[in-house]
């Protein structure tokens, strides 16, 4: 009996151990492929918000060449909430390895006071030699986080492009800042800067925009997660406008 007990736990300690190194191998091999993989997709999304300036369409593009794209067309700059730029010192200081903007963890940075937070920015130049500068924003939906890319022409506050996402938004409701191709596009053409000449968010108005120089539709039955986006990108924008103004 003792003899066949101890058969049955070494069988389970051998059977144990060798599940163990085979998944910690699969892990160790896979690392950097899923590494690679987080880049491309978070590289991707950025570009989301110039996607009509890529020259295709954006789901036709390799991840090869978003790479590339990034490498040849994307300056990226830290800023922080007083406009001023951080050298990579000044980034890695902070905790992030990567010393660039796409290393800056916009999840952490939200549970930081405002003013204390850094902020990712990058300068895009198409092809056709215009230059576009992406501002990446992080708030909270009706469920959970959103998050989003504005991209602004040169004269800096005119919007060229607009990408949203989220973590637990309800499908065809408050889904629909990312699934609705009509939200996202009704931004572009706005202005983040207001008749006074300073720098405002963008309302996302439940009835129907009122100005659509500064206003866009809301989402019928998502009140909450379209609130989410006004105050994201409010947020967002004053945090970004020393460094704006800056550039003037």
């Amino acid at each position: 009996m003792h003899n066949n007990t101890l058969k049955v736990l070494l069988f389970v300690v051998a059977m144990t151990t060798v599940v163990a190194l085979t998944l910690a191998g699969i892990d160790y091999s896979t690392k950097s492929m899923v590494k690679n993989n987080e880049e491309v997709y978070n590289k991707r999304a950025t570009l989301s918000a110039v996607k009509s300036k890529l020259g295709k369409n954006l789901d036709d593009i390799s991840n090869e060449e978003i790479l590339s794209i990034f490498d040849n067309q994307v300056k990226q700059i830290v800023v922080n909430g007083t406009g001023e730029v951080l050298d990579t010192s000044a980034v890695s200081a902070l905790g992030y390895g990567g010393n660039t903007a796409e290393a800056i963890d916009m999840a952490k940075e939200k549970k930081k006071p405002v003013a204390d937070r850094v902020w990712p920015l990058y300068e895009f130049t198409s092809e056709s030699n215009e230059k576009f500068y992406i501002l990446a924003m992080r708030g909270n939906g009706l469920w959970d986080e959103i998050w989003g890319y504005i991209a602004l022409e040169d004269d800096l506050q005119t919007i060229a492009g607009a990408a949203f996402d989220h973590k637990a938004e309800t499908p065809g409701l408050g889904a629909e800042i990312k699934d609705s191709k009509a939200f996202q596009e009704q931004f572009i053409g706005t202005s983040i800067v207001n008749a006074d000449g300073q720098y405002n968010g963008i309302l996302v108005r439940k009835g129907g925009a009122q100005d659509k120089k500064y206003e866009v539709d809301g989402l019928t039955g998502a009140t909450i997660t379209a609130d989410g986006v006004t105050a994201m990108i409010d947020i967002g924008v004053e945090a970004y406008a020393p460094y704006l103004k800056s550039l003037k």
